[in-house]
């Protein structure tokens, strides 16, 4: 049964892969695949508790008989809801910040980089697209970033070509962007609620290797670009009311939420509490600004008028449905003792985090950059540190960084690693081809020189074996 789980998982990530050829949408395969495989595993229950939990099972039962109920019971409560756990941290805090951009949004708080985008010079353009892209996904997640600044940017620029590149560069500012803070990334999320890593040790070991992958790619790219760019006069947006928040009420709302966000690890180091508590409250505090500011508008039908960005609302949960999946998958394949055989396999014949951290990003290449990062962080644990394996996998260690930032630079070689670059392909209707000939081998070689950099910042200290 384990070999047959396992064979329905990778069958489920080759499908995942491949999506824009079958055109079966990844999300929906990533929740079938992680439902099929929990059902499979409590068919089988008893097997797979008495050779992973058996002290834990006895306890469970206190001197009870066991039957094939409370195994059914055990596996619901004690070992299901863990991974159901982990996924909706992810989740919310995603829904938390979606929503923040929305109300942001909605209220003319982003307005203002759009007026910064009246200007003709290329080299303008591309560097003012790459630095707000790039900061803002360091606080918001990659997808939602990139949704919002190719569409500002495609109301913008006129000439096809032209968006073709600009847009190249708001994926790469938004998934390099986006891999600096243990906030900008879902994965990133995922090895900061295990304590695998710690908010301001990750970013500044991730600083000079992701701006090597961003800022080389980008400077590149601006060569591509005539001196001067097709732009269209900018409008301000209706937003199906009459009124307008002044520049102040605009400013503050976005140190609301934006600034909020930043605060959201000394939440996190304070409390002991899961991100998506402190997003949680930001959203909140941000609510009730919100409607102070709108209350004239609370008991008026006008309220309801305001645009929705809905091509955003479906890309955030399709993200979040795929995410459910993916951790439920890894979940089975986990407790199946799968992974662990992998680990072990890993350790004794790769023996290697730099080996390991490239074929993560061959991986990530051709497959989702959230798939990969968490497969790969599923392997090991912190706890693991202290069962004689090497010092990459204590908190903070050389692990945990070089997978988190070879996965989302790796995922841009092609654009189809990432639902940012996914966007992208669909919106400007882009060939992977013509991409990877412009785009993706400039990326591949700023990716390989960050990767250097971070492997001489690291040699120093010796944690670069895996056993």
């Amino acid at each position: 049964m384990t070999l047959i789980i396992v064979a329905i998982a990778v069958f489920g990530l080759l499908l995942i892969a491949t999506e824009r050829i079958t055109n079966i949408n990844k999300a929906a395969v990533a929740i079938f695949t992680g439902t099929l495989c929990w059902v499979l595993y409590i068919c089988y229950g008893a097997d797979f508790v008495l050779s992973q939990h058996p002290n834990d099972y006895s306890s469970f039962l206190q001197g009870t008989v066991a039957t094939s109920v409370t195994v059914k019971e055990y596996i619901a409560s004690n070992i299901f809801l863990k991974y159901v756990g982990r996924a909706a941290e992810i989740v919310l805090y995603l829904l938390a910040t979606m929503t923040i951009v929305e109300v942001l949004d909605n209220n003319g708080c982003f307005d203002f980089l759009k007026q910064l985008l009246r200007t003709r010079s290329s080299r303008k353009m591309v560097w003012m697209l790459a630095v707000i892209t790039f900061i803002l996904s360091a606080n918001l997640d990659n997808l939602t970033t990139t949704v919002m600044m190719l569409t500002m940017m495609h109301g913008v620029i006129q000439n096809r070509r032209q968006r073709m590149i600009l847009g190249s560069v708001i994926v790469i500012s938004a998934n390099i962007g986006g891999a600096l803070t243990v906030i900008g990334d879902p994965t990133n999320l995922l090895i900061w609620n295990k304590s695998a890593v710690t908010a301001t040790n990750f970013s500044v070991a991730l600083a000079l290797p992701c701006l090597i992958a961003w800022a080389l790619p980008v400077w590149w790219l601006s060569n591509m670009l005539p001196e001067r760019v097709d732009t269209g006069w900018i409008g301000m947006p209706y937003r199906g009311d009459d009124t307008r928040l002044n520049v102040w009420q605009r400013l503050l709302m976005l140190v609301v939420g934006i600034g909020g966000l930043w605060f959201i690890p000394t939440f996190h180091n304070i409390t002991k509490l899961s991100p998506f508590l402190g997003a949680l409250c930001v959203l909140s505090v941000l609510w009730i600004v919100n409607e102070i500011f709108n209350r004239k508008l609370i008991n008026v039908d006008k309220m309801i008028d305001r645009r929705v960005p809905r091509v955003l609302q479906y890309g955030i949960i399709q993200m979040m449905l795929f995410i459910v999946g993916i951790v439920l998958m890894l979940g089975v394949l986990a407790e199946t003792g799968a992974l662990r055989w992998l680990a072990q396999w890993c350790a004794v014949n790769i023996h290697n985090v730099w080996i390991m951290g490239i074929i993560a990003g061959t991986v990530s290449s051709v497959l989702d950059n959230f798939a990969t990062a968490a497969s790969f962080f599923s392997l090991y644990d912190v706890s693991m540190s202290t069962q004689g394996l090497a010092a990459a996998f204590v908190q903070n260690g050389i692990y945990w960084k070089v997978i988190a930032f070879v996965v989302p630079a790796a995922g841009n070689i092609l654009a189809t690693g990432s639902m940012a670059g996914l966007a992208l392909l669909k919106m400007e209707h882009m060939h992977v081809g013509w991409y990877f000939r412009n785009v993706g081998w400039k990326v591949m070689v700023g990716a390989v020189l960050g990767l250097v950099a971070m492997f001489l910042m690291d040699w120093c200290y010796g944690t670069y074996y895996l056993a």
